[in-house]
């Protein structure tokens, strides 16, 4: 009788070190490789120019989704796929200000720090402008955005953020534009280069799905 307690504790005791290591070495890898995600928010966009223009910002939003990838305990890879609404109002001859709203496709390439939750985030960015329009009162005028911008968005962005590899997150951004957006005109004899760059801040929620276990 003695010797089978003694065994049966035996074997409890191997049992509890067996399970109580693999929690630890569950601690200590980094968790699931990939996870998938949806993402929405708000932005506050304005153009930076270098000519004195007196821009003032405009509100809009983006959307999208992300795919987070791990590529050790504390670093990540999150490429984006996302519509982002960008421009300001910019002042007319006749003193009054016009809303420009510009419409992109924007694919963000960004590397995570992570920690328990918490990254800080940077890397390039590209975005497509698909439409661009003026508003002014009521009026609202589509531009040709072949005429009078440049089709890409050369950019960079760094945030920082709460985001597990699955459930609700959040997170700030800000985007700048490396690139002006303009195209140059001509006024008669007289030919304009105007150096506009996107500048936006990003405020937005997340949700993720565990893709591996």
């Amino acid at each position: 009788m003695k010797k089978t307690l003694f065994t049966l504790a035996l074997l409890a005791g191997l049992t509890g070190a067996a399970q109580a290591q693999r929690s630890i070495r569950a601690r200590s890898q980094p968790s699931s490789g990939l996870s998938l995600g949806v993402k929405a928010g708000g932005s506050r966009s304005i153009l930076r120019t270098y000519d004195g223009t007196a821009y003032e910002s405009i509100y809009g939003y983006h959307a999208g989704v992300f795919a987070n990838v791990t590529l050790s305990k504390h670093f990540a890879f999150q490429p984006e796929l996302l519509y982002s609404q960008k421009g300001a109002k910019i002042p007319n001859d006749a003193n009054s200000l016009v809303t420009r709203r510009l419409h992109y496709v924007d694919l963000p390439l960004l590397f995570h720090v992570n920690a328990r939750g918490f990254f800080l985030e940077a890397g390039p960015q590209v975005g497509v402008l698909v439409a661009a329009q003026d508003k002014l009162g009521e009026a609202t005028i589509k531009l040709n955005r072949e005429q009078y911008f440049t089709a890409a968005d050369i950019g960079f962005a760094g945030g920082l953020g709460y985001q597990r590899k699955s459930g609700l997150g959040a997170g700030l951004r800000y985007v700048g534009g490396l690139s002006s957006i303009s195209k140059a005109t001509s006024q008669g004899a007289v030919t304009i280069q105007r150096d506009a760059r996107n500048s936006v801040l990003q405020l937005y929620l997340t949700y993720s799905f565990n893709a591996t276990n």
